[in-house]
């Protein structure tokens, strides 16, 4: 019953200070010090001779708090100690406030000389009256800030922050979450063996061996470091090595490094993707043509992933008269059709969430929405995973492709164009070579396509796409290393995000039927120097045999299953120019109808029956260059 009374009481009293506006605050402290001018005052007097004479030379000398009171609050509204925050009341403070005592028991000595009362106070009665205010005043300015801390924090569900760092970033980082809306700190912890079971600010500082039961006993949510002293790599090691405690890790400069090295700061600014081409932009180079897509419905699939959003994006530049976009990931579909519809001007959009193996609903995508331009950029790309994933690879890559290019043959749409990849010319992986399937089964509906203008476009890694490794190495970066590259000697082409979508719209204008597009992409770039780019530019320096104190490490994990030392663009040689030189077209063997129609249905019963052995046997006959030997050749590279 009492614990329920004293819990209501505090919830009351709380509501009241919340309340509070910052006048009547300063109102309240500035009472409280009165208060204890008029406690100091008798105390003095109290003190100055025996029981009962006190009682009575206090009553004499009363008329004394009508000089004092006004001479007090005129100090303390021109010092301002009204106005000071009780938790900003530090040092500076406290001297204002002997300032104050000082001045007011002078006023009182002073009036003293007035011969007033019959027995007036002595002149060390208003020393004691001093110091009886300082300590007063600034023990009542500490008990009411707890007092208010302990009220905040019982109705505050706040996270508990561990500071690792005791030193002077590490105590005003504590200062500051006092009086912080959703962090409090907890403790500390530090590795100096002298600060070890001291309390600071009020906060016990812990051994770091100590962190797993610190992090368990006050159930911290998250470790703070607050060592700006150190480098940044011994920090984000000391952040790897805490990962395993259960909570988050964050790093903190010091506040004079945010303030005055500004400079500093921004040189581990993100690298720009465009700085890692080994070749100038051509996104401003390529041309656009809004003709084919102007007042069109267009249907792009894989919406929700890197091209396929990009997709979206510009393709409402042409003002399309609908978007459809579909993709079978619901949280990437809602993420890229809110910011979608933030944009689409006068252009109408609509959210399509499935799968492109499912060939009704693909069927009644296409009908619904009368689609008469199709974007195919769904896929499964991410090598390993397919690799250990055949058969849903190539359920998805190439039996998907075909559900949805047989359907806008069928609905006689006017243009398909198929995303493809680098990776699908002499495949050695699964993902490669589902993707030159894909071709291929486009390729066969172009030979018997009257309405409908299919064309394939095939490029190499996208820079900062989901699954290339510009987000892999950033990540690592932020963890210490090491920078994982498989081989010394592996190359890649790379373009970025907007090349590649200019060069599928492109695509779409110049096709007359079963092309294969590819853009010019200068030199391929070895993968290590763009680990070794990425991890100077974030303002760090490799560490390797040269410069053995170096930040960060490269390693070498070998080449993954399927992974080939360099990739190509062209299966063969004959190349036919396009309207921009930038963009050739590629002359390429295909499968004919009976032999496309034999694969497709082997791959079928493949998937069906989930042989993964069968599979492969088809890929081993009608994929070129797919085999054993081009395995052994690519292994035989890395060793």
């Amino acid at each position: 019953m009492l614990g329920n009374l004293l819990s209501g009481v505090l919830t009351l009293l709380y509501k009241f200070l919340i309340s509070l506006s910052r006048a009547q605050k300063s109102v309240i402290l500035m009472a409280l010090d009165l208060f204890w001018v008029c406690v100091a005052f008798s105390l003095s007097q109290l003190l100055m001779s025996p029981f009962p004479e006190n009682i009575t030379m206090l009553w004499q000398n009363a008329w004394y708090l009508a000089i004092l009171l006004p001479v007090g609050a005129l100090v303390i509204y021109v010092v301002g100690l009204h106005r000071i925050k009780l938790n900003a009341y530090g040092m500076n403070d406290m001297v204002n406030t002997g300032a104050l005592a000082v001045i007011v028991g002078a006023a009182g000595y002073a009036a003293s000389f007035l011969q007033i009362s019959a027995n007036p106070p002595v002149g060390g009665s208003f020393i004691a009256f001093a110091m009886f205010f300082i300590v007063l005043s600034v023990t009542g300015r500490m008990l009411l800030l707890n007092l208010v801390f302990t009220l905040f924090r019982r109705n505050q569900n706040r996270k508990r922050v561990l500071i690792y760092g005791a030193g002077q970033t590490g105590q005003q980082l504590a200062a500051a979450l006092m009086t912080d809306d959703e962090f409090e700190a907890e403790c500390f912890v530090d590795d100096d063996p002298a600060l070890q079971k001291l309390s600071i600010r009020g906060l016990r500082v812990y051994s770091p061996r100590e962190i797993n039961d610190i992090v368990k006993q006050y159930d911290i949510d998250r470790i703070v470091l607050a060592m700006p002293s150190t480098s940044h790599a011994t920090r984000m090691r000391l952040a790897k090595g805490l990962n395993n405690v259960g909570c988050e890790v964050l790093g903190l400069p010091s506040f004079a490094e945010m303030v005055v090295r500004g400079e500093e700061t921004q040189q581990v600014a993100p690298v720009k993707l465009t700085s890692l081409l080994g070749r100038s932009a051509l996104a401003t180079e390529l041309p656009t043509s809004a003709e084919p897509y102007k007042g069109k419905t267009i249907l792009i699939t894989g919406a929700g992933g890197s091209i396929g959003s990009e997709l979206c994006r510009q393709v409402l530049a042409f003002q399309p008269s609908k978007l459809v976009m579909l993709d079978h990931c619901e949280l990437s579909l809602y993420n890229v059709g809110r910011e979608i519809n933030e944009i689409c001007g006068e252009t109408s959009v609509a959210l399509e969430l499935g799968s492109i193996v499912h060939e009704d609903f693909i069927d009644e995508v296409i009908s619904e929405h009368g689609i008469q331009v199709i974007f195919h950029a769904a896929a499964y790309k991410h090598l390993p995973l397919v690799e250990e994933n055949s058969l849903e690879g190539l359920r998805n890559n190439v039996l998907g492709t075909r559900i949805v290019a047989d359907a806008a043959r069928r609905a006689e749409v006017e243009r398909f164009i198929l995303v493809s990849t680098d990776k699908a010319v002499r495949p050695t992986s699964i993902m490669g070579s589902s993707k030159r399937l894909a071709e291929l089964v486009v390729q066969d509906l172009a030979t018997r396509s009257v309405s409908t203008r299919y064309s394939m476009v095939r490029f190499g890694n996208v820079l900062g796409s989901s699954g290339s490794v510009i987000p892999l190495f950033e990540k690592q970066i932020r963890h210490g290393g090491p920078v994982t590259v498989t081989h010394p000697d592996v190359t890649r082409f790379f373009m970025t995000v907007s090349e590649a979508v200019r060069l599928v719209l492109l695509a779409g204008t110049f096709s007359r039927g079963g092309d294969v597009f590819v853009l010019d992409m200068g030199k391929p770039i070895r993968i290590v120097e763009v680990a070794r780019k990425m991890i100077e530019t974030a303002g760090f320096s490799v560490r390797d045999k040269l410069n053995p104190d170096g930040d960060l490490e490269i390693e070498f994990t070998g080449l993954r299953d399927g992974e080939k030392m360099h990739e190509e663009l062209l299966i063969g040689s004959d190349m036919l120019t396009t309207p921009h030189p930038k963009i050739l077209r590629a002359q390429e063997k295909s499968l004919s109808e009976l032999e496309m129609a034999n694969a497709l249905q082997e791959l079928r019963r493949a998937v069906e029956n989930r042989d993964k052995a069968l599979a492969n046997a088809v890929l081993h006959k009608w994929v070129e260059a797919y085999s054993e030997e081009t395995r052994e050749t690519a292994e035989a590279d890395v060793s």
